[in-house]
């Protein structure tokens, strides 16, 4: 391995290569389905960020790029030597040129298309000028003053989780123990507290913290994905309920509100406390329902908060990247 630092409690699930130098900070997951995540050389991943590739929606990354605390990046194409603030998206099919630096809390929409040397703002990102030679100098200070790109050199990890190997963590809180059906599976880093139950066959990916205490139950039913980083809990007073075959993308936060049947929670959503999703709602990446809200089935919301954008009566289907898979 060439010196690259990947700390224990981040998570590598799939083929994933790696160039030289490469850093990988604590709580991030990377998971490659198909050999479809690739990172180039001195790239930093910082802490609780997820990064996903699928056959469909490969991941590639180029060299000395850094990217900030819970970032999430699904299949997109993403140039060297760029800047990402905290709590970035990037959707499937984006494509980043060289050298941009993309402001806090950016959310870059599907297909999207950043040139060279940009700066990006807002949900969703434009971009508002081009680099300075202050922004250059920036990008330049914070490599050691070096910004020159080597080859790429490549290192292949493969880490395949099987089932049967060991579980997340259940935890007993204020005399409550969770209750998981058999047929469900924990990734091994996801933690599930107190007063919890999950219903057959879902999937609780890695990272994810589901918090059931003393302020009131919280109810997962059967086939229910939840993904990497994403962290589950409510106000007193109140109660957490996901229906059945509901998806809950990576980096989410839900807090306090009934979800129902069918619905999908895009990556970086933040669901508030004593509101309600009906059946078969879709909440697109980066979404921010506020409290006490209430939406009707089949409506499709986005925006900070959360508006009506559409409509759909058919069942809601899975994007491959937001599909968690038992082992």
């Amino acid at each position: 391995m060439s010196n690259l630092k990947i700390e224990g409690s981040s998570r590598l699930i799939g083929r994933i290569r790696l160039g030289d130098g490469v850093y990988i900070a604590q709580g991030s997951v990377l998971r490659s389905v198909d050999d479809s995540v690739t990172i180039g050389n001195s790239t930093f991943v910082l802490e609780n960020s997820v990064l996903i590739g699928t056959s469909e929606h490969p991941l590639r990354i180029g060299s000395k790029t850094v990217f900030g605390h819970k970032c999430i990046a699904i299949g997109a194409e993403i140039g060297n030597l760029c800047e990402i603030g905290n709590g970035v998206i990037f959707m499937p099919g984006s494509r980043i040129g060289n050298m941009c630096i993309f402001g806090e809390g950016t959310v870059i929409p599907e297909n999207r298309i950043i040139p060279d040397e940009s700066v990006v703002v807002g949900r969703p990102g434009r971009v508002i000028r081009k680099l300075t030679d202050d922004d250059r100098a920036m990008i330049k200070r914070m490599r050691n003053n070096d910004v020159t790109l080597t080859d790429h050199t490549e290192n292949i990890l493969d880490i395949e989780i099987r089932e049967g190997e060991v579980m997340g963590k259940l935890n007993e809180l204020l005399g409550k123990i969770p209750v998981v059906a058999e047929s469900a599976f924990i990734y091994d880093s996801a933690e599930i507290n107190g007063d919890v139950m999950i219903g057959e066959n879902s999937v609780i990916g890695s990272g994810v913290r589901i918090i059931g205490n003393s302020h009131g139950p919280v109810r997962i039913g059967s086939n229910v994905h939840i993904l990497e980083n994403s962290v589950l809990h409510l106000l007193p007073d109140n109660m957490l309920i996901v229906e059945d075959n509901v998806t809950i993308g990576p980096g989410c936060i839900i807090h306090g509100t009934t979800i129902g049947t069918g619905s999908i929670i895009e990556s970086g959503s933040i669901v508030c406390d004593y509101s309600r999703l009906g059946k078969n709602t879709l909440v697109k990446s980066g979404t921010l329902v506020k409290q006490r809200s209430i939406f009707n089935d089949n409506e499709i919301l986005e925006g900070f908060p959360a508006k009506v954008i559409g409509n759909s009566t058919e069942a809601l289907k899975k994007p491959d990247y937001i599909r968690l898979m038992k082992p």
